[in-house]
């Protein structure tokens, strides 16, 4: 066997390996989200006006938390972040891999989220006509750059700060314009951590690439 043909076959596993990678974490996430959802319903008490106005519990914030668009993308960055970091391909072939990773896990997700809520509730009529359509299309529409941002994080400069950031972000300003809740009280105790959560890691991602501009720019600077 020739190099070439070496490191083709080698580039072939790493796509395999890459797909079934994105179709396995779409898989869990989609299939926990209806779990913990599914839960959060349970502890409900529908027939008492004070719980539906106030009451809350801590499987519902959960929910709240991993049910939320910057979540599920989330999931889509997070594919093309852990399935092309090591996968030792070229820039364009990474960047490529990453997009289909990133839409492959979130339709995956969605896919796995709608079957795990059929087989909850014993209806599989949802499942066979594909109700949840509009969330297929935002899949493949959205999950391509959301993969690549989840591949650039790896890189160095404002790029890779930029990935970074893409999630943290998007929860914190996903929280201020349309945060997801039942009531006020559990809009209110997502709002508090989930910014808490963004400003932290916002902070020690800002903290960290200063640091690493720092060091680098002390050893530019000690080579010359």
């Amino acid at each position: 066997m020739t190099n070439s043909q070496e490191s083709g076959r080698t580039g072939s596993l790493q796509s395999v390996w890459i797909l079934v990678g994105a179709v396995a974490l779409g898989a869990a996430f989609g299939a926990a989200t209806s779990i913990v959802n599914g839960i959060a319903i349970s502890l409900h008490d529908l027939e008492s006006r004070d719980y539906s106005m106030s009451g809350w519990s801590g499987p519902e914030i959960v929910s709240l938390m991993i049910d939320s668009g910057w979540a599920w993308a989330g999931a889509a960055v997070a594919a093309g972040w852990l399935l092309t970091r090591r996968s030792g391909l070229g820039r364009t072939a990474e960047l490529w891999h990453a997009a289909i990773a990133g839409a492959l896990a979130l339709v995956t997700a969605t896919a796995a989220y709608d079957l795990a809520d059929a087989v909850r509730s014993g209806d599989f009529h949802r499942w066979y006509e594909f109700g949840g359509a509009y969330w297929f299309v935002l899949a493949v529409l959205l999950g391509p750059p959301l993969g690549v941002a989840g591949a650039y994080i790896k890189r160095p400069g404002v790029a890779g700060l930029l990935a970074r950031l893409v999630v943290p972000v998007g929860a914190a300003v996903q929280m201020a314009v349309l945060p997801p809740g039942r009531n006020d009280v559990v809009r209110g105790i997502g709002q508090a951590v989930v910014w808490t959560l963004a400003a932290l890691t916002i902070g020690f991602i800002v903290v960290r690439f200063g640091l690493a501009e720092r060091r680098r720019r002390a050893l530019t600077e000690g080579f010359r």
